[in-house]
């Protein structure tokens, strides 16, 4: 374990992000997170508190001399998404986050660093503890569970919070600001199954997807990276119908908001179709290689022997899952007419389990355009439904709709090309920002997302430009110098 990020520059953003990477704070399980933060701001001597759905809020007063500024509410989520490598050994609900340097990048040995949103929360807290920045009255809001549900956005109340503009820190790439997202809905199937005797005559083997980038569902939808849903039951359906193969367990997926990096199917075959079936294996692992190759260059699906299963999926529903799953949308399904290059539609099938007598299967479906969302829903509910499975969804939220007329974007491009000698780009994100759901709650708000350069958040690839962040901290210091009157 190294402290070596404190070191770099700017201090007081890497000093309370090494801090923060000491305390586990996983998605749902932020206990920790949330007394280490209500602790920080108490020690400051300023007004903190916790709501109730798990929210810390803690305002400083305005400098001497811009008591009329607007208020500025600097918002990040404290949660962050744990995903990790197979060969890496690491309990996220107890161990500290690795963070090491590589070059210009800050990255975690084996698992996700946590820049999501960590880099955000960290800079609301340089400001929060410095004595030196000049700013108008300020409220940091850090919200809880956000990965998962946007529960701590959903959750806030109205009227809690007294000031005029929100700066989300949560966007991930710097020189960009952001006026717009998705909305989201969560897809939850379940099919239900007999355990079935294995019969005699067969062997048991072990088939594994790996090697793939995973990634954000919505900020890498678009990069074209595989799928290990999809891919391992693709064979499936060539192997159960060519071959003779059952299917005895299925495990594929971490995180709904993750691209699917690796999965596993435990099958059995009968004794004179092994040899077939390690060629297949190769075939198809050359197959996925030449379509995926370029974006999946460590790309590998193997197969190797393993220990006979108690029992067997019962084959009328281990064909409808298999059926239903290779039908059911995934990835990019329509890009936006209104803002090029910006994805418009998707949906992630993020994860599929099987346990005593259930398959579990999870989509995250994502659009800008609300009608465009609640037909994605019906697709994905005629698919698994036709299949016999039982859907539900939930964890709905809204999408957030630019405002280009913005008094706060107008002055933030102002103040970033006298800066950085450039006109940021304005854009729309395809990702699920907390701005819409808060923007719900309080319509006043003037909304902006902004935060340096990150690469495959969601993922153990996970990492953070340091340069980028020194660009986003004098960025923000420059933007609550300048304030608007009210």
């Amino acid at each position: 374990m190294s402290n070596e990020i404190i070191k770099l520059e700017p201090r007081e953003v890497w000093e309370n992000f090494y801090k923060l990477t000491q305390v586990p704070r996983p998605s749902k399980k932020e206990e920790k997170i949330q007394a280490f933060m209500v602790n920080f701001g108490k020690s400051l001597g300023l007004i903190t508190e916790k709501d109730a759905v798990g929210n810390v809020i803690i305002r400083k007063p305005a400098t001497p001399g811009m008591e009329n500024r607007k208020g500025i509410i600097l918002q990040g989520h404290l949660d962050m998404v744990p995903q990790k490598n197979n060969a890496t050994a690491h309990d996220f609900e107890k161990d500290p986050i690795d963070a090491y340097i590589d070059g210009e990048w800050v990255r975690a040995r084996g698992t996700t660093l946590g820049a999501d949103n960590g880099i955000g929360v960290a800079s609301a807290m340089a400001v929060l503890a410095s004595k030196s920045l000049v700013h108008g009255p300020i409220e940091a809001l850090f919200t809880c569970d956000e990965e998962t549900g946007m529960t701590g956005a959903i959750g806030l109340q109205p009227k809690v919070l007294k000031g005029d503009i929100l700066l989300n820190m949560d966007s991930e790439e710097e020189g960009e600001l952001y006026v717009g997202c998705a909305g989201g809905i969560n897809a939850n199937i379940e099919f239900e199954y007999d355990e079935v005797i294995v019969p005699e005559g067969v062997t048991p083997f072990k088939l594994i997807i790996s090697g793939l980038k995973g990634g954000h569902s919505g900020l890498d939808i678009n990069l074209g990276r595989g799928n290990a849903n999809k891919l391992i039951v693709r064979f499936l359906k060539h192997a159960t119908r060519e071959l003779d193969v059952r299917l005895a367990e299925i495990n594929g997926g971490g995180m709904r908001n993750a691209i699917p990096r690796e999965g596993y199917a435990v099958v059995l075959v009968p004794h004179e179709n092994i040899a077939q079936l390690k060629k297949a294996v190769k075939n198809y692992e050359s197959i996925y290689k030449l379509e995926l190759g370029a974006v999946e260059p460590t790309l590998s699906f193997t197969i190797e022997e393993t220990a006979m299963p108690k029992s067997m999926i019962e084959e009328r529903v281990q064909d409808d899952l298999i059926d239903s799953v290779y039908g059911c949308p995934n990835g990019v399904i329509r890009m936006s007419d209104g803002m090029a290059g910006m994805v418009e539609t998707s949906t992630n099938l993020s994860t599929i389990k099987s346990q005593m007598g259930v398959i579990f299967v999870k989509c995250l479906l994502r659009s800008s355009v609300d009608s465009a969302k609640d037909d994605l829903v019906e697709q994905v509910d005629s698919v698994f439904a036709l299949g016999g499975a039982m859907v539900s969804f939930d964890g709905g939220y809204p999408g957030w709709k630019p405002n280009m007329d913005s008094q706060i974007l107008k002055q933030m491009k102002e103040i970033y090309q006298s800066k950085f000698g450039k006109v940021p780009a304005v854009l729309g994100i395809h990702a699920g920002l907390e701005c819409g759901i808060l923007g719900a709650a309080y319509p006043n708000w003037d909304m902006i997302s902004f935060g340096p350069t990150m690469r495959s958040p969601h993922s153990p690839d996970e990492r953070v430009n340091i340069a980028s962040v020194q660009k986003f901290w004098d960025f923000l210091v420059e933007v609550l110098k300048n304030t608007p009157v009210k």
